[in-house]
């Protein structure tokens, strides 16, 4: 099967075995027709919105889909509630977080779905990791490369890098 748009997507967990439920999200996309081409290293991230809780595991994934938009939303959705995914508080606390940041050149604004995701030039846990793998990507709106969003955002929250030995 030939797949059609490059995606990319955000993780994060900061609950129970957060790297054990990152792997378990990136094993059930391809089953929801996601096939991951890149992942980004796992790094350990300072809470933003709500800062009285756990630090976080996230990462970022290069990916090709032929799902659209809605479809993509629907099926990381349903992966997020498989893996224990409760909507409590904005920006609490979580097993899985999966956010679609870009889809293709694509701009997309829904009730329920906005691409390129609204507030990822304003978060370093999704920049840092988004960097690692496609510093030259450019957001299609903002039209900077993911590096120069780095470099710019106000957002100076700790990301470091995760070693499995460290959790």
């Amino acid at each position: 099967m030939v797949l059609g748009r490059t995606i990319y997507l955000s993780l994060g967990s900061n609950l129970g075995d957060r790297a054990a439920d990152m792997r378990r999200a990136v094993e059930a996309l391809g089953p929801a027709g996601v096939r991951v081409a890149r992942q980004s290293s796992l790094y350990v991230t300072e809470p933003v919105d709500f800062p009285a809780q756990h630090w976080f595991l996230n990462c970022v994934l290069e990916a090709e889909t032929n799902l659209m938009p809605r479809q993509l939303l629907h099926a990381v959705q349903e992966i997020e509630r498989a893996l224990g995914r409760k909507k409590m508080v904005r920006g609490g606390p979580r097993a899985i977080d999966i956010d679609i940041l870009l889809y293709g050149s694509s701009v997309v604004r829904a009730a329920e779905l906005e691409v390129p995701h609204p507030r990822m030039a304003e978060r370093r846990f999704v920049l840092v990791p988004l960097a690692e793998i496609a510093p030259t990507l450019r957001h299609p709106i903002l039209h900077q490369t993911i590096a120069e969003l780095l470099a710019e955002t106000p957002d100076r929250s700790r990301v470091r890098p995760w070693h499995e030995q460290s959790r």
